[in-house]
């Protein structure tokens, strides 16, 4: 069972604006436990911040700003993260014109000083181009697969306000894409009311012999939550989770409206597994946090 942490939320607040769709990942060659990367609307940017213990964070910074010369970057955000060859690589979302398409850039962890993002391209590395992907591609979520020696990407598509499905393609350098032929790979399940709208925003990780997922359910533009799933290759054959949804808008509290795009991390000494979200009420919206204590989270 998930339950929300007391003093939700853990980051944003009035003064600080809209902060949504964060990606917190254990910070590894950082000085802190845990990092988080997230949207920040009113510098139209992706920025960071850094925390011990996943409630308590630092005071952000911005990593990657808009650039409106390109044409498609007027506005950043929607961003996935990974580290390798002593390398952050980012691929994030531009939006321009009511558009969205996604981006690549990387920073050199040797660096000396504040993380700064530099683009590998002044064009976007996927753009829509299928029926399903309509006018937006966004909110990446890559992993890379050490045994395949390529990249894979999860990523939303359809309108821009909310996207309504869920696509898959690999790259061996991640500026090149190969989309997946089975695409859209994840739909909406009009039987279950928690999603019945359509989809998006997930975080996929390796999990148990497979691929765990996590993604924001609508049961209409407006009403979000965040559920689960499983499936062996990533692909195909996924199995949602009985308990879905598993964290839900509360009553007159600061996430009453929608529960939004989940990151997750387990911590292995704690033997629990802690799950950011950004909750909206109104035109309100903070990254709170939800905890599962144990490992064991499906139930198929």
């Amino acid at each position: 069972m998930w339950e929300k942490y007391e003093n939700n939320p853990v980051f944003g607040d009035k003064e600080m604006g809209t902060c949504f769709d964060a990606l917190v990942l254990p910070g590894k060659n950082h000085e802190k436990r845990y990092i988080m990367y997230f949207s920040w609307r009113t510098k139209k940017s992706v920025a960071v911040t850094f925390s011990e213990d996943g409630i308590n964070w630092s005071e952000p910074e911005i990593i990657l700003e808009p650039d409106i010369t390109t044409g498609w970057e007027d506005d950043i955000n929607r961003c996935g993260v990974i580290e390798k060859d002593n390398k952050l690589h980012i691929w994030y979302t531009g939006q321009a014109h009511g558009n969205s398409w996604i981006g690549y850039a990387e920073f050199d962890i040797n660096k000396n000083g504040k993380i700064k993002f530099i683009r590998k391209s002044r064009e976007p590395v996927i753009i829509p181009e299928q029926p399903w992907e309509n006018i937006s591609v966004m909110n990446p979520c890559v992993l890379w697969d050490e045994e395949q020696k390529i990249y894979q990407m999860w990523y939303s598509a359809g309108e821009t306000y909310e996207p309504n499905v869920i696509c898959y393609a690999t790259s061996l350098d991640g500026i090149n894409w190969r989309k997946h032929r089975a695409n859209p790979i994840f739909v909406k399940n009009p039987d279950n009311i928690h999603e019945q709208n359509r989809i998006g925003g997930c975080q996929v990780m390796k999990y148990k012999n497979g691929y765990l997922m996590f993604y924001i359910g609508y049961e209409n533009i407006d009403t979000a939550r965040i559920c689960g799933a499983w499936s062996p290759d990533g692909i195909s054959r996924w199995q949602r989770f009985q308990s879905n949804p598993i964290v839900s808008p509360n009553e007159n509290k600061w996430d009453c409206d929608a529960c939004y795009k989940p990151s997750a991390v387990y911590e292995e000494d704690n033997n629990r597994w802690l799950l950011w979200y950004n909750g909206r009420n109104a035109n309100e919206e903070y990254i709170g946090l939800a905890i599962h204590n144990g490992e064991n989270i499906i139930n198929l």
